[in-house]
C-alpha cells in the first residue's frame, strides 16, 4: 500500500510543482467547478499509478492542481463510489495520496438527500455528523504513516470550516 502510495504521489508531483494544502472532491452536480482553477494542470485518474476510475456519468474523472481563489488547490473532478464495486482501501486510496502530498484541508461536495421536507433541489446544506453505515475503511493493516489507528471522531467536520462557510454564504446571502 505505501509503495502504490508513494508511486502516485510522486506521478502527481512530477506534473505540478504546487504544493497545494487544500484539496476538493466534486460530487454530482458540481463538475463545472473545475473551470474555476487557475493555471489548471489536468491529469486523468487513468494515468495515476494505482488510481481508480470513477465510471459514473458526468464524472471527469480528473485530478486537477491549479489556483483557486489565491488558493493553490488540488481537485478531483470526480469520485469513486461503493456501489461502482471498489473496496474500501480503493475507495479511500486517493485521500491517502493526498495526505502524503501534504493535504492539511479537505472539501468534499456531493448531492445529499435530506429528510428535511422544507429542502429543495440545488439547497446548500452542510454536514456536521454522519452515522457510517458502509464497511470500515480503518480495516485491515495499520500503518503507523497514515496517522492514528483508531482516529477521533468527535470533530470529524471542523467546527471553524463550518463557522467560515456559514459567515460567507450569509454574506453572500445564501441560505
Amino acid at each position: 500500500m505505501l509503495k502504490a502510495i508513494n508511486e502516485a504521489v510522486s506521478f502527481i508531483k512530477e506534473k505540478s510543482e504546487l504544493k497545494p494544502e487544500t484539496a476538493i472532491i466534486l460530487g454530482s452536480g458540481l463538475g463545472d467547478i473545475k473551470n474555476r482553477i487557475e493555471d489548471p494542470v489536468a491529469i486523468d485518474y487513468a494515468h495515476i499509478p494505482h488510481f481508480p476510475v470513477s465510471t459514473v456519468e458526468g464524472h471527469a474523472g480528473q485530478l486537477i492542481i491549479g489556483h483557486m481563489g489565491g488558493t493553490e488547490v488540488l481537485m478531483m473532478a470526480g469520485r469513486f463510489h461503493f456501489y461502482e464495486g471498489y473496496t474500501m482501501e480503493e475507495l479511500t486510496f486517493p485521500i491517502r495520496v493526498m495526505k502524503f502530498m501534504g493535504i492539511k484541508t479537505l472539501i468534499v461536495s456531493n448531492a445529499a438527500g435530506g429528510m428535511n421536507p422544507d429542502f429543495e433541489i440545488g439547497d446548500i446544506m452542510l454536514i456536521t455528523d454522519h452515522i457510517n453505515t458502509m464497511p470500515n475503511p480503518l480495516l485491515g493493516k495499520h500503518y503507523p504513516e497514515f496517522g492514528a489507528r483508531f482516529p477521533d471522531m468527535s470533530e470529524t467536520y471542523c467546527p471553524d470550516l463550518i463557522r467560515r462557510f456559514k459567515e460567507h454564504a450569509s454574506r453572500l446571502e445564501i441560505d
